[in-house]
């Protein structure tokens, strides 16, 4: 298995990775702007990338945007909104046919990369400022998908559990920014924001596909020449302290309680013990042979679900599961007391050998495609490492049990949050 065909390359303040396969038959690229996430910018920053997709200086208006992308033989284009750990991502996805499997000979990667290039650096303006027009639709857009996550309450207790377990960290943000800020956004506020970002974030560019590395790096700079500037550099990874555990309880009208247990693991992406963690959860909760699911799940039949996740640039482990409303104390012990078994090493090497293979297999599906390829890549640029796939997938192999419980040992139990059902309480 050779190593991702990764050719990296600087465009003045553009980081450039043209990433060689033949593994697609369509070619992938990929734009991605990083910055600290702050309360002030994160609503500004959630709205700008969609505005900006509604036209170009070229072409100003939606729908002929639109009919421009249909000749370009039906090539998407499409933004979307992430977090890692303090820092607030921003990406935008380009896919178009790669032009070698054409009758005719359209230069379409170089239509493509020119299409990226105007979104992001030419979009369509009125007196100096955003179309008013987008910004207003796009405004109402955004406040629905804020709201989107409150009436969907798996998501909504996840976000509680966050908001209560970082009170004062940046990471309480949502990625979609603040309902209450939405209303005084303005078109010349917004552009300010998405001016700032284009010159101080972290600018990354992914091409993926069967391309020529030489013809690529002459598009970017013909397209891509973006001023010379000062990106900040990504926030260092914040190690948060955990406290007393807490608990949270509040009411909502849901047929299933809601519950959610936040742990600081206090080890991160870029620890040399990171892989022992994502074993430790793993065994813990993260797969249908974990502790949760066996025990909370199918033993003791007391949650609907049972699961349990890590972020890696922040450094917490999250459980969350789906319970009758009388059955939370129960639950909130049986996952506790699998917490503890974990800590003091009751699992098997053949439990071990199980998760390392499904981890690995994990790994190797997200390289199945285009956009698996970029994040696998990108987590590296973001967290400032670089490890091969080869040395990425020896290092899950090399844990130990005892690698494993001595990671385990760093756990702690942050917050507990019930969103109570009011049905079948007792």
């Amino acid at each position: 298995m050779t190593y991702l065909n990764e050719i990296k390359g600087k465009h003045r303040g553009l980081t450039t990775h043209i990433v060689k396969t033949e593994k697609f038959k369509t070619v992938s690229i990929i734009f991605k702007m990083l910055a600290p996430l702050t309360k002030e910018d994160v609503t500004k920053r959630a709205l700008f990338p969609h505005v900006l997709l509604r036209g170009t200086s070229r072409h100003p208006k939606t729908a002929e945007l639109r009919t421009y992308l249909d000749e370009l033989y039906g090539t998407s284009v499409s933004a979307d909104l992430s977090k890692k750990g303090e820092q607030h991502v921003i990406t935008f996805r380009l896919d178009i046919a790669n032009e070698k499997y054409l009758k005719d000979q359209t230069p379409l990667l170089e239509k493509g990369l020119e299409l990226l290039s105007d979104i992001m650096f030419s979009p369509a303006l009125k007196d100096g400022a955003f179309d008013s027009l987008y910004v207003s639709q796009e405004k109402r857009t955004l406040k629905q998908r804020i709201q989107a996550v409150y009436n969907d309450k798996m998501r909504y207790s996840n976000l509680r559990l966050i908001q209560e377990m970082c009170k004062d960290e940046p990471y309480s943000l949502h990625v979609n920014g603040e309902l209450e800020d939405v209303e005084a956004i303005t078109p010349e506020s917004l552009y300010e924001a998405y001016t700032k970002a284009i010159n101080e974030d972290q600018l990354d560019l992914y091409i993926v596909g069967d391309v020529d590395a030489g013809q690529v790096d002459q598009y970017i700079s013909s397209y891509f020449n973006a001023a010379e500037r000062e990106a900040k550099p990504a926030a260092d990874i914040q190690r948060g302290l955990a406290p007393e555990p807490r608990e949270v309880i509040e009411d909502a009208d849901v047929k299933q309680g809601k519950l959610n247990m936040g742990f600081r693991t206090n080890t991160y992406f870029t620890d040399e013990d990171y892989p022992a963690l994502q074993l430790f959860n793993g065994l813990f909760g993260g797969f249908s042979h974990s502790k949760l699911f066996i025990n909370v799940r199918e033993k003791a039949s007391l949650a609907y679900y049972a699961a349990s996740r890590i972020e890696s640039f922040k450094g917490l482990l999250m459980v969350m599961s789906g319970i009758e409303v009388g059955n939370y104390q129960k639950a909130v012990d049986i996952i506790r007391e699998q917490f503890q078994e974990m800590k003091k090493g009751n699992f098997t090497e053949e439990a071990i050998s199980q998760t390392k293979a499904v981890i690995k297999n994990q790994i190797l599906e997200t390289l199945d495609t285009p956009y698996g390829l970029v994040e696998f890549i990108y987590q590296q640029a973001a967290a400032r490492t670089e490890y091969s796939l080869e040395e990425w997938l020896d290092r899950i192999d090399s844990v130990t049990k005892d690698d494993i419980i001595e990671v385990g040992k760093k756990i702690e139990l942050d917050t507990t949050y019930f969103l109570k059902g009011t049905e079948g309480a007792s």
